[in-house]
């Protein structure tokens, strides 16, 4: 925006009952697919705090065997980030993050000595918890490979969380019961909600775009999209050779 600040738009909601397999798999593609350079990247991970060690624990343990590397290479998990100056910002922001109170629970480096992508900058999948919903890195995205862990113990809360931030394009919600999920999507002020995937999509069939100051109101994307882009002209051709009146006209009680 204007102040130079890039706003959070990736959150990933992961209740009790959830599949932690399934989910742990989608906070690893959502936060570090494409080194977290997405727009609807998982800034955010919102767990139910039962279950938050434990999906902390396997999603560092997945972030640290994260290979990285020449991303157009099959055997490379995460690439580089965009420029030299990229990742002097996302370690200002993960530094900023511990001043605040959180811990590194994973990653958390800048590196420049990766084999084959010599002058290519990575910054190492990170893992933040200790996270608070008022810390600066819980309201804004960091546009790189960075997921801010943050615990709750009532989904109206979780929701209240997701719904905080002033932009709103993804996010994603994690539970076994349909109920419950279905009554987050209700709730949740985003432009696109996945139940059980993660925030990172590419549906080309559907609309794609946010709520409130997330883009400009309008959506891409689908037939949707094609009628956002298109100036709509009517024409009535009239063939009978005589006069047809408004409904309103004809209209008898």
């Amino acid at each position: 925006d204007r102040e130079g600040k890039i706003w959070m738009d990736g959150q990933m909601v992961v209740w009790r009952d959830a599949d932690l397999d399934l989910a742990t798999e989608g906070g690893l593609f959502g936060a570090f697919g494409t080194a977290g350079q997405r727009c609807t990247s998982t800034s955010r991970l919102i767990v139910h705090r039962d279950i938050a060690d434990e999906l902390v624990g396997r999603i560092v343990a997945g972030a640290n065997a994260l290979r990285l590397g020449d991303p157009t290479r099959p055997d490379t998990d995460m690439g580089p980030v965009i420029t030299v100056a990229s990742g002097t910002r996302i370690k200002a922001v993960i530094d900023a993050a511990v001043a605040q109170g959180a811990t590194v629970a994973c990653g958390g480096n800048v590196r420049r000595d990766i084999a084959g992508c010599e002058g290519g900058t990575f910054v190492e999948p990170t893992v933040l918890v200790g996270v608070g919903r008022e810390h600066r890195i819980a309201r804004e995205e960091v546009f790189g490979p960075v997921l801010s862990v943050i615990t709750v113990d009532d989904m109206n809360d979780a929701v209240d969380i997701v719904n905080s931030v002033e932009f709103g394009l993804s996010a994603a919600v994690y539970s076994r019961d349909i109920n419950t999920a279905l009554r987050a999507v209700e709730r949740i002020d985003t432009g696109i909600v996945y139940v059980n995937a993660p925030t990172i999509g590419a549906e080309i069939p559907l609309p794609f775009g946010g709520t409130k100051h997330t883009g400009n109101g309008f959506r891409e994307a689908g037939t949707r999209g094609i009628e956002q882009f298109s100036q709509v002209k009517t024409v009535y051709v009239d063939y009978s050779g005589r006069l047809q009146k408004a409904q309103i006209d004809t209209h008898t009680e």
